[in-house]
Parts: structure tokens; sequence; C-alpha cells
């Protein structure tokens, strides 16, 4: 009765080492990714042909962000884009896998030591140590480094509770017997893939395997079996989000993902029963690993983990650009239609990566701004020839406007309360909501232009030809300005240059000179209709668009106004 609450009290304490351990790698990862998701936007995006080069940034950005997921999803993210090739992204895949197996290293670097004073024990300390920088430090970047040290620590401490429960569990030799019988290997892989897929991290499972070795509780091979299947169920997780994602890319680089890590499993699988055939049983990866790191057989998996990942890598990597075309082969590229209302660059999914969301972001209020000016210039066309062939095509364009306007915002919103974005991203986010909005209103504008032209039909009063060639002259104008507020808008500055005050000073100047002649061309009988009304509120509003163009960059223009 004693001893099975005393194995209840350790799984306890197993389950709360594991709790504590996602926890701080949880912390560590979001407060690194927040810190530095500026330079690795600039990492990724400098992958180049060399899938070398490929993997060393895949490899770099998983250590940097200490999350392979992320860095997977920041690959989809740039192939999106059109940033990346898929052949560039599977690359830093490669690379993702063997950046990885840095969480395996640092629970064998812990695990070194007596029990009393492990190092798991003394890097445990910098929990507390965050905690209080976290507490006292004014600076945002200070308080920044204080909650990666906490997230280590904590990292750290799950280790050891989790060490201790292993240790506590191999006191009891009916347990150790009854783990003993679990040596089929292919049930093993099962076990790893499950338990990764249930908890969703492949380095806690990793880790538990390293900590049920050095505690005697499973030997080498067992191990090497478990941390085999981790390696799978990490694929089963990708491939869940990738099956409610809409992009292609998406479901290509989760099966890539797939089969570079079913292939190494499988080759190790078929490789170590060879092995084991040929030796007459003497001779598997576990005894060779257990030759090479006597005496240490957390260091003994660990490596394994390691040496694993980067063998896989570089028997993938010449036979890359086959595997990318197999993918796209399986998975056809999607028809291209004209559906609105839908996002084109950003999804749901990359709110776990803001990196990439924030980039994502800015090219779909792009693209948004392309949409807006696109039912200005249809607008136009409709005012002018009383031509009402594009109407349609107007009225998809309205509602994609109103589309983005709704959801665009949640979806910032998200982003921004993430937690993972850096100040710069949070300026710019911050700058965001009220683009969407000015974007939104320049559509409605456009579609009042458009009840303009209506009238004028209805009334079968169009305007005279003088006043077409002053429209047309707004038109270019308002068409130049966007272009220059789009520059600047991508290149990141926020405020008008002299270029662009000249031009909307140039609007402002045309708007209010036909207000004034308007009394005159009144009298003269130049309107016919409701024709006069019409044009005068054309020039209101084509003023009004090019306020809102101006905000885009400088979006205490038109609070001033």
């Amino acid at each position: 009765m004693m001893e099975n609450t005393n194995i209840f009290i350790g799984l306890l304490h197993l389950l709360a080492g594991i709790g504590i351990f996602l926890t701080g790698c949880d912390i560590m990862s979001s407060n690194l990714e927040a810190a530095s998701s500026d330079r690795l936007k600039k990492l990724l995006a400098r992958v180049s042909n060399n899938k070398i080069i490929g993997v060393l940034i895949g490899a770099a950005a998983t250590i940097l962000i200490q999350s392979s997921s992320a860095a997977t999803v920041m690959a989809i993210g740039f192939v999106n884009a059109k940033i990346i090739s898929l052949l560039q992204a599977a690359t830093i895949i490669f690379g993702a896998e063997i950046g990885t197996t840095l969480t395996g290293q640092l629970v064998a670097l812990g695990m070194f030591g007596g029990s009393e004073i492990s190092l798991s024990v003394v890097f445990s300390a910098l929990a507390g140590l965050g905690v209080f920088i976290t507490m006292f430090a004014k600076r945002d970047k200070t308080k920044l480094i204080g909650k990666i040290l906490t997230g280590l620590g904590l990292l750290f401490a799950g280790i050891s509770t989790m060490s201790g429960a292993m240790s506590g569990f191999a006191q009891y030799p009916q347990l150790k017997d009854f783990i003993a019988t679990l040596r089929s290997s292919f049930f093993l892989i099962l076990i790893g893939a499950f338990l990764t897929a249930l908890i969703q991290s492949s380095s806690a499972v990793t880790s538990i395997s390293i900590t049920m070795v050095a505690a005697g509780l499973i030997n080498i091979s067992q191990g090497i079996y478990l941390t085999l299947g981790a390696n799978i169920g990490t694929c089963l997780t990708g491939m869940l989000a990738a099956a409610n994602s809409e992009s292609v890319n998406a479901k290509r680089t989760s099966l890539i993902q797939l089969i570079f890590n079913i292939g190494g499993v499988v080759l190790v699988y078929l490789s170590d029963i060879v092995l084991s055939l040929v030796s007459n049983g003497k001779t598997t990866y576990g005894s060779m690993l257990s030759n090479a790191f006597p005496d240490a057989p957390h260091t003994q998996l660990a490596m394994f983990h390691t040496i694993f990942n980067i063998a896989s890598v570089l028997i993938v990597l010449p036979f890359a650009e086959k595997l990318v075309a197999l993918t796209k082969s399986l998975i056809k590229d999607e028809p291209v239609t004209n559906d609105t209302e839908r996002f084109y660059y950003v999804n749901e999914n990359m709110i776990s990566t803001p990196a990439v969301a924030v980039d994502q972001i800015k090219q779909e209020i792009e693209n948004m701004s392309k949409i807006a000016i696109q039912n200005f210039n249809i607008s136009i066309d409709m005012i002018k020839t009383l031509n009402f062939e594009r109407e349609e095509d107007f009225i998809k364009n309205e509602k994609e406007l109103d589309f983005l306007n709704k959801n665009l915002i949640d979806l910032i919103l998200k982003v921004a309360q993430s937690g993972k974005v850096s100040k710069k991203s949070q300026n710019y986010l911050s700058t965001t909501y009220r683009a969407v909005s000015d974007l939104e209103r320049i559509g409605d504008y456009a579609a009042k232009i458009v009840e303009y032209a209506h009238d004028l039909s209805d009334g079968n009063s169009p305007f005279s030809q003088v006043l077409l060639s002053e429209i047309e002259a707004m038109r270019r104008l308002i068409n130049n300005l966007y272009l220059l507020v789009l520059n600047a808008y991508k290149s990141g500055k926020r405020k008008p240059s002299k270029e662009i005050r000249d031009t909307k000073t140039s609007i402002d100047s045309l708007s209010r000179h036909m207000t004034r002649i308007y009394i005159t061309r009144l009298n003269n009988n130049e309107f016919s209709g409701t024709s006069g009304t019409d044009y005068l509120k054309f020039y209101n509003d084509a003023e009004r668009i090019g306020d809102h163009l101006v905000s885009l960059i400088d979006h205490d223009y038109t609070l001033s106004r």
C-alpha cells in the first residue's frame, strides 16, 4: 500500500516537473522571440539558394528562439509572402531539426554532478534571479532579459523535478521490471509519438526520456526509440495546424517535415535491426553510444538525438529538390479564384509567430490600399462615362474592404496581445488600426461617387467635357498621391515628404477652386439637374480621400483638420 502511495506521489512530481519544464520553455521561447524578432526576420530573409546556408540559418533561428515550430511557421510565412521559395523553406526546416536538439543537450548538461550539487539545481536559481530583475528593472530590455532568465531557470527546475521523480521510480523493482518488458522498438516509437502529440512538445518527451535513462528506468536503446517517436509526434502537431490553414505551401511544408522525420526514423529503425542481426545482437546504436560515452547515460541519449538529426539532414539535403517536387505533386496548386472576403497574406496560425505575422499584416494593409484605390478609379470611370459594367467588381471590392476592416483589426489585436512582439513591432501595430480604418473610409467615399454617377444617369444629366477634364485632373493627383504614400508606407516612413505635402496641397487647392467657382457656374447654367450638387460633393469627397491617404503615414493629419 505504501509503495503504491509513493508511486502515485512520484507521478505527481513527474507531472509537476513536466508542467514546470513546459512553462519554462514557453516563457523563455516567447521572450527570446520578442527580444530577437526583428533580427530573426532579417536572418530568415537572408536565406539564399545555398542549401547549407538555409540549414545553418534554420538551426540558428531555432536556437535563438528555442522553438523549431516557431521557426517552421516563420518559414511558411516567408514562403507565402514570396520572400523565399519552398526549397529554401525546406532547408530552414532541416536546420530547425538540428537547432531543436540544443534542449536535449541542456537537459544532459543539467544532470552532471551529484544529486545535491547537480547543475540543474544551480541553474534553477536563475528563475529567482530573473524574477528579481523583472520586478526591479526599469528598462524594457532589462525586464526582457529577466523573463528569459526566469524561463531558463524554470526549464532546469523542471528537469530537476522530473529527475527526482525518475530516481524515486527506480527504487521499485516491480516498476523497473514492468518497464523493462517494453522492449518492442516499434511500440516505443508509437509511445513517443503519442506522448508528443498529447503534450505538443518533442523537447519535453526527449527530456523525460533522458531523465529516465539517467535514473536507470529504461536503457539507452529504449530511450532512442522513444526519442525517435517524439520526432514523428512533433510532425503530427504541424500537420494538424496545416490542415486548418488555407495555404497550399503550409500543407506542403508540413508534409516535407513529416516525410523528412519519418524517413529518418525508418532508416535508423531498419539499420539498427541490420546491425543487431549482423553482429548477433552484440552491436546496436545503443551499445555504440554506451561505449562512446561511458558512465554518462544522459549524454548518450542527448548525443544520439543530435547526431541523428544532423545525419538525417546530411542524407536528405542532396535530395531536397526532389522532396519539394514530390510534395508539389502530392499537393496541387489551388486554382486561382476571384473570391472576396478573405485574407490574402495572413491567417490565424501566424499568431503563434508574431515576427512573421507583423510583416504579413503590413502586406495585407498594402494590398487593402490597392483594393481601395482600385475602387476609387472604378468610381471615376463610372461618373465620367455613366457606364456601370464594372459595378459588380466594385461591389466585390467594397465587401472585401468591409471584411478586412472588421477581421484584420481582430487579428492585429491578437498579435499585439501575444506578448511576443518587439517594442518596434508593437509601435507599428498601434498605427495599423487607424490605417485600416482610413482605407475603409476611402472605399466609402468611392461608393458615394458611384451614387453620384447613378444620380446623373437617372436624371440624364451627364457632366460636360470641361467638368470631366477637371475630374480627370483630380484623379491623376490622387493616384500620384497614393503611389507616393504607398512607397513611404513600404519603407516605414511615418512623416509625409515634401512631394507628398505638395501633392496634397494641389488636391486641396483644386477642391477649393472648384468650390469657389461653383456659384458662378451655377448662374451660367453649366449644370443640369442634380449635376451641380453631385459635382460639389465629388470634390469634397476627393479632398477627404486625399486626407485619408496622407493619414496612412501621418496619423495626426486628419485629426488636426
